[in-house]
């Protein structure tokens, strides 16, 4: 059994993605359901995963799916493809929400085993055979931040580097000239408190550029 990872609560609008897609099987009265995962960027990429899953399982009855594509879920959408209306595709994209996941699609291939499952029968084997292949993926947390440079002297870059390790925090480059320059990617939620600790620390020999707003992978919040 796979144990469960207790998930520190994070900002409201950060948001799961897939770091490796994966499959998983579950098996209703003879009738296989094959999951497929993967992490898609855009639409015209979900389209052409779901176009290559077809292609390998050309031989099964159904080949249903849903993506979700945006950091927000901007875009969305599934296909029952010939199962009853709302017994595959919106089961699917349900569980992807519910996992709070973006850029992702997800195809589901059923080989008939010969035994008519009924409305609720294929609701919840659907829904279960994106869980199983959710189990073989692994997910990571994206987390608003901030890219920035630091600029400061020799005699401040110790202090700054103390407190980023305090914290967490690698830097992603630096540059030793006449200054040390440090690149930094940083929670969003955690940037002007950083700012104002440098900046004491420092006794105020240091500079800020901000970069740019971005998403980046949480290294604390890994599931999978």
């Amino acid at each position: 059994m796979r144990e469960e990872k207790k998930q520190e609560k994070l900002p409201e609008d950060s948001y799961c993605v897939l770091l490796e897609g994966g499959q998983g099987e579950y098996v209703e009265k003879k009738s296989r359901f094959i999951a497929t995962l993967r992490s898609c960027e855009s639409e015209e990429e979900a389209i052409r995963f779901i176009e290559e899953t077809k292609k390998r399982y050309w031989d099964a009855r159904h080949n249903c799916y849903a993506f979700i594509v945006g950091s927000r879920g901007e875009l969305s959408r599934c296909s029952d493809d010939g199962e009853p209306g709302g017994t595959a595709g919106r089961p699917m994209l349900e569980v992807l929400t519910g996992a709070e996941l973006r850029n992702v699609a997800a195809v589901v291939t059923r080989y008939f085993g010969g035994v008519l499952l009924g409305t609720g029968g294929l609701v919840r084997a659907y829904t279960q055979a994106v869980k199983e292949g959710l189990k073989n993926c692994r997910l990571g947390r994206m987390r608003p931040g901030q890219e920035m440079e630091v600029t400061t002297d020799y005699n401040g870059v110790g202090k700054i580097l103390y407190l980023l390790g305090s914290a967490g925090i690698e830097p992603d480059a630096a540059d030793y000239g006449e200054n040390v320059v440090l690149r930094l990617t940083v929670p969003q939620e955690e940037a002007d408190a950083l700012r104002g600790k440098m900046t004491d620390m420092t006794g105020g020999r240091v500079k800020f550029d901000k970069i740019r707003e971005i998403y980046f992978v949480d290294k604390e919040a890994f599931q999978g």
